[in-house]
């Protein structure tokens, strides 16, 4: 069997067991050749077309069984790699983290929200930190500055440890439990934030591939919000004179502007539209309080 057709058959398997997809892929065809590729140890990036040798029998049982796993356990296939990428950027993943898939990623790496930014800006948090990626991206991004990475979980902090660990950063990243900012000390100039704001009605239609993430770093309460409402009104104190909090609500829009319905925000374009992202000044935040 050659390369080509194992992908297109693990695809088909895949598509026929009516997986869900969304950890790092969107469709059964990308992460099929995801797992064949990692599996037999090829790079990610690998033109499968030009590969024109036949696979030996255990190459192919190797990644037919990890087809069956994905199938079988529902896992997002990134708790099978035990790895996920970001923006070109990989980081170690289990299931102590939800897999990173923050659209702020894409707003670090394209300089989306550097307008907001500039020489005043020295210090970053990234609040629900998960496993660092967006502490990671932060620091790379601006080399400059110092990032703290906060989160309520202690295993998603061992986990976010090991990917601070893995891009040689732990001189600039210093990580914090804290149940949302009230163990963060300090002002910051930049601060983003993939809270947990999934809504209980489509906490209760998730997918399994999404169920096998935390729920803490999932499920935001009743309209999604109950986090972000404690951070609207805790985050001001953090923050210095021109602070930015970049903040992904997914698909809660409806729900944050009936929460928040004089609230100045400045919603981001992503791949994913207008509505996933949106950024909040120290100045609009104080007005809303007011």
């Amino acid at each position: 069997m050659q390369l080509t057709e194992l992908i297109a058959t693990s695809a088909a398997q895949m598509e026929a067991a009516s997986l869900s997809f969304g950890h790092g892929t969107t469709n059964a065809q990308d992460e099929a050749a995801w797992l064949t590729l990692w599996k037999l140890g090829l790079p990610l990036d690998t033109d499968t077309s030009v590969i024109t040798a036949s696979l030996t029998a255990a190459q192919v049982n190797d990644v037919q069984t990890l087809i069956l796993e994905r199938i079988k356990t529902r896992k997002p296939a990134a708790y099978l790699t035990r790895e996920a990428w970001l923006q070109g950027v990989p980081f170690y993943i289990d299931e102590r983290s939800i897999v990173p898939r923050s659209f702020i990623a894409e707003l670090l790496a394209e300089g989306d929200i550097d307008y907001w930014l500039g020489e005043h800006t020295q210090r970053v948090l990234d609040l629900c930190t998960g496993n660092g990626s967006l502490a990671v991206l932060a620091a790379l991004t601006y080399p400059d500055v110092t990032v703290v990475g906060a989160d309520l979980s202690s295993d998603a902090l061992a986990v976010a440890r090991i990917n601070v660990e893995r891009h040689a950063l732990t001189e600039r990243i210093t990580l914090l439990q804290s149940d949302g900012l009230s163990n963060v000390p300090g002002l910051f100039d930049l601060i983003v934030c993939n809270p947990p704001y999934v809504c209980a009605a489509s906490m209760q239609a998730l997918p399994a591939e999404f169920l096998a993430e935390p729920a803490l770093a999932l499920a935001g309460g009743e309209d999604g919000m109950d986090f972000i409402r404690q951070l609207f009104r805790d985050a001001p104190s953090r923050m210095n004179v021109q602070g930015v909090l970049v903040l992904e609500i997914g698909n809660e829009r409806v729900h944050f502007e009936n929460a928040f319905p004089s609230l100045e925000a400045i919603w981001l374009d992503t791949s994913a539209g207008e509505d996933q992202v949106l950024l909040v000044t120290r100045k609009a935040l104080l007005s809303w309080q007011g």
